[in-house]
């Protein structure tokens, strides 16, 4: 873990950074560099890569490089510092990572100290030492103790959270995935221990309200949602919500290292960071001192309410961002291909055209209706017979105007969610799917011509929904890529 180059703090910074936030790069460090950057805070960024993150931080962030396991490139980011955020840990790393976490939080705790730091926020795991950790959970604990022992007269203010309910995180995308996929799931013990998971935004709340705290020392406050529930809960109240039937069988045994790898076949955890993940999940996680409720104004969520604004935040953010920009902020979008966004299913493709985006984006807004789809015209019209034998609108419906789209428009089997022109237009389906379907088109400028990007977006429900995309899927080569080379065509012809 060898840091670049330590680079000055830059001069164009929209603010001082009065601030050092350490995992901007991670889900709940991303996250959290918006919500302070939105109270006005001027915030530096600690990064082994720089280059890496610096296109992927809002303006007026500064990043600068570092490596909390390099004590020396840690004294010019701590240069007028006055909090600093510790959220870094060494789980994905092969070998010992309770070494390479207290290693971290001696170097970080020592240049605090030396940089004149008022206060250190750190996020931990809850868990009771009595009841004997897991590794995890016992070095997330020790990182706090490490941290307070080196600060010297820098305040330690340490959170202690159980499992993040929130679209992204390790542990919801694990319920997510199991529940998705398995019909009948074999579960072991763990699934009844009890957890209190809380909400992404009321974790962030309490990590940006430790910056308001008085002064008063070290502190430890262990945080949680209104629920202490189990695993089976909390799995079983993301089934409802999703209008899912799944059945648990328990076993009386199930090994942390059988279920990491049973969990490596049908989740996005990869074996090591599931095995320690399980490890810790045989431990109870609730919250036995209600000292945050009483220093925080934050009244967190229940379990129910966190699952349904975990889901609900991913549709509002579908409707206000594109999906290539969404997808490819986390770099797994390629020029063409299928990849996973959550539990969405993304198909993205372009073609580059002479047209100016104008000319570029007219073709779009003729879609449907008695102009048709560009390709494959009787493929949809046979897509609209079955819907129409299943219930759905089918194609009976048109467009209202054969120029024009305004959101709220029907058109064909879907209706107008966003359009922009001549940028991005949006559609979501209304046929009958086991699950919910867009369809979008953005045109952006390119040199003397325009790019054209269309992407196919799935959520599907459970196997079903799965089942039914990859069954569909070699058809959708053959209509999407000819409705995007047909509308490059129209364009170019204009």
């Amino acid at each position: 873990m060898v840091a670049d180059p330590v680079s000055a703090p830059t001069a164009d910074a929209v603010r001082p950074a009065r601030i050092l936030l350490t995992g901007a790069s991670g889900y709940i460090g991303g996250r959290l560099l918006t919500r302070l950057q939105r109270r006005g805070s001027g915030v530096r960024c600690l990064a082994r890569r720089p280059e890496f993150l610096r296109p992927r931080v809002p303006s007026g962030a500064e990043v600068v490089a570092g490596d909390v396991m390099e004590r020396g490139t840690l004294t010019a980011a701590m240069t007028g510092i006055d909090t600093a955020y510790y959220l870094v840990h060494s789980l994905a790393a092969p070998g010992h990572f309770e070494e390479l976490d207290r290693l971290g939080a001696e170097n970080f705790a020592d240049a605090a100290r030396a940089a004149g730091v008022r206060r250190v926020i750190y996020l931990g795991g809850l868990g009771e030492s009595a009841s004997g950790l897991s590794p995890h959970l016992r070095s997330r604990q020790e990182v706090g103790e490490v941290l307070r022992a080196h600060a010297g007269g820098t305040e330690v203010v340490e959170f202690r959270a159980s499992i993040v309910l929130g679209p992204g995180s390790a542990s919801f995308e694990m319920i997510r995935a199991l529940v998705e996929r398995l019909p009948v799931m074999v579960t072991p013990r763990w699934v009844s221990v009890l957890a209190q998971p809380i909400a992404i935004d009321d974790l962030l709340e309490y990590l940006a309200g430790a910056l308001d705290l008085p002064a008063a020392g070290h502190r430890v406050f262990e945080i949680g949602g209104r629920d202490a529930m189990s695993y089976r809960g909390i799995m079983g109240e993301y089934a409802r919500q999703r209008g899912l039937t799944r059945v648990m069988v328990p076993v009386p045994l199930l090994t942390p290292r059988l279920s990491s790898l049973w969990l490596g076949l049908v989740t996005p955890l990869y074996a090591r960071v599931g095995r320690r993940l399980i490890d810790s999940l045989r431990h109870p996680t609730v919250v036995r001192d209600d000292a945050a409720l009483r220093a925080f104004a934050v009244r967190p969520l229940g379990a129910a309410e966190a699952i349904a604004a975990a889901l609900g935040s991913e549709d509002r953010e579908r409707a206000a961002t594109s999906w290539s920009s969404a997808v490819s902020a986390t770099g797994v979008v390629a020029r063409r291909g299928v990849s996973r966004f959550g539990n969405r299913l993304v198909d993205s493709r372009t073609v580059r055209v002479s047209a100016a985006p104008e000319s570029a984006f007219a073709p779009i807004l003729r879609l449907g209706g008695r102009n048709g789809w560009y390709y494959g015209d009787w493929l949809w019209r046979v897509r609209g017979w079955l819907d129409l034998l299943v219930g759905g609108v089918g194609m009976r419906r048109g467009r209202r105007d054969p120029e024009g789209l305004l959101p709220g428009d029907p058109l064909d089997c879907w209706r107008v969610e966003a359009c922009e022109a001549p940028r991005r237009l949006l559609l979501a389906a209304e046929m009958k799917l086991p699950g919910r379907a867009w369809l979008e088109f953005e045109v952006t400028p390119e040199g003397t011509g325009s790019v054209i990007r269309q992407t196919a977006v799935f959520d599907p429900v459970g196997l079903l929904g799965l089942a039914y995309w990859y069954s569909a899927y070699p058809l959708h080569q053959f209509v999407f890529a000819g409705m995007l080379a047909g509308i490059a065509r129209a364009a170019e012809r204009r």
